[in-house]
């Protein structure tokens, strides 16, 4: 893991410089490219192709031989499936669905309309999207939390057609606890399709994929790649990249929990990214202790020691100014903040998708339960980026409407403004109306 102690300002451009910038082209770089190129013939012969590149991709990708009348799973295989699933966490599920529920109902707008004194009406028209396309992953894990996440923010903006797709990478479908929180969260159909043909099926529609107007969640390198060329004809949430965690910590921090935290993020992948930005050497020496005594009983060790080994770091910075500065910069995915007074730091925050104040508020509780969606922004983009909520499943029209009387009033100005910009026929529907 890269260890960065910073001792001057230059220190702490060296460490921006090394955390922040890329600066060389690097055989990592050089697979992404690979990837985006073949994520292009894949959405190119599925929107030629239809269902059989889906399934000629299914059966190459997946090891999944699906016919087209295959690719729907039926309510009946839904009710079956959830007839398989713990009580207890079809429960939980639940109790967190109505947490998610309850959240994001608050932040939706209303359509307004203001009428002025001369009778002229302006406002705001507020409608959800028709249709849209959720994509939950399932290759290395699976995550019905994905579900929730993606289609309850979807049902509260009030989307009628709701479309999931996830591969078939559990015994040639898809396991029965992501189904059950289909279910709960309500989505109109699922397809046992995934990859980038998953997402050029969602986009251009199949005979037996519908097209849809937004596609949202995470996936791998392909499905990042696939969503970023057919944004040009549906609408998407971002491009997501690996999981990554910012903890800033200073010494009243427990090394342990501090380790517990890095560990969590660094087990979705390899390519996860776990910081550490403390305000103490020794404290580093500390969680580094606790990384290795922590991870020996975990399931997935292998990959959280690649992903240590590959993306994490610990920087040690002069005080919490600068670690809220370098965090900033750094704009993470999530933010935990295990100080001894975390509203110190959350008050100089600016760029983070999800912030976590105290030890006891574990990224997992978000990623869970909390209420707030774990589909945040990565790869720096919370500096200009934010969460998924229910707003990014509606759309806004202006409402205008003028009387006469005030085109008439107004005419001079508008006629100078269109003539200044040498636009004749504008500047002629106004005089029509004078």
């Amino acid at each position: 893991m890269n260890k960065i102690t910073v001792r001057s300002d230059r220190d702490f451009e060296n460490a921006v410089a090394q955390l922040c910038h890329s600066v060389a082209r690097t055989d990592a770089d050089r697979v992404i490219a690979e990837k985006i190129e073949a994520a292009r013939a894949i959405v190119s012969a599925v929107r030629e192709l239809g269902d059989d590149a889906v399934a000629d991709y299914t059966q190459r990708f997946d090891g999944a031989s699906l016919k087209p009348d295959q690719f729907e799973v039926r309510p009946a295989e839904i009710d079956a499936a959830m007839a398989t699933v713990d009580p207890e966490l079809i429960a939980a599920l639940r109790r967190a669905h109505d947490n998610i529920i309850k959240f994001h109902e608050k932040n939706l707008r209303q359509s307004w309309e203001e009428t002025l004194e001369d009778g002229t009406v302006l406002g705001q028209r507020i409608t959800p999207i028709e249709s849209v396309g959720v994509y939950v992953p399932g290759g290395k894990a699976f995550y019905p939390s994905s579900v929730l996440m993606n289609i309850v923010p979807a049902r509260v903006a009030g989307v009628e057609n709701i479309v999931m797709v996830s591969p078939p990478s559990y015994r040639g479908g898809i396991h029965p606890v992501v189904l059950a929180a289909a279910r709960i969260a309500g989505a109109t159909r699922v397809f046992r399709v995934g990859g980038a043909q998953a997402i050029a099926a969602l986009a251009y529609g199949t005979k037996t994929i519908p097209q849809v107007l937004k596609i949202t969640g995470p996936g791998n390198t392909y499905v990042t790649a696939a969503k970023s060329l057919v944004r040009s004809i549906v609408d998407i949430d971002t491009e997501a990249g690996p999981s990554e965690v910012v903890v800033i910590a200073d010494e009243s921090a427990n090394p342990r929990l501090v380790a517990g935290e890095m560990l969590a993020q660094s087990e979705h992948d390899e390519e996860a990214k776990s910081i550490l930005i403390a305000t103490s050497e020794d404290f580093c020496d500390r969680v580094a202790i606790a990384l290795e005594d922590e991870m020996k009983t975990l399931s997935r060790r292998a990959i959280i020691q690649k992903a240590l080994d590959t993306n994490g770091a610990m920087v040690v910075v002069r005080d919490l100014d600068e670690a809220a500065k370098l965090s900033n910069l750094l704009g993470p995915e999530h933010l935990a903040i295990y100080t001894e007074d975390p509203r110190y730091v959350y008050d100089r925050i600016t760029a983070a998708g999800s912030i976590m104040l105290g030890e006891a508020t574990t990224v997992v509780l978000g990623d869970y339960y909390a209420g707030p969606n774990h589909i945040l922004p990565t790869g720096r983009r919370a500096r200009f980026a934010s969460p998924l909520t229910a707003e990014n499943f509606r759309k806004v029209s202006s409402v205008i409407a003028f009387t006469p009387e005030r085109v008439k009033r107004i005419a001079p100005d508008i006629l100078r403004l269109a003539r200044a910009e040498e636009l004749t026929a504008h500047a002629r529907a106004i005089e029509m109306r004078q």
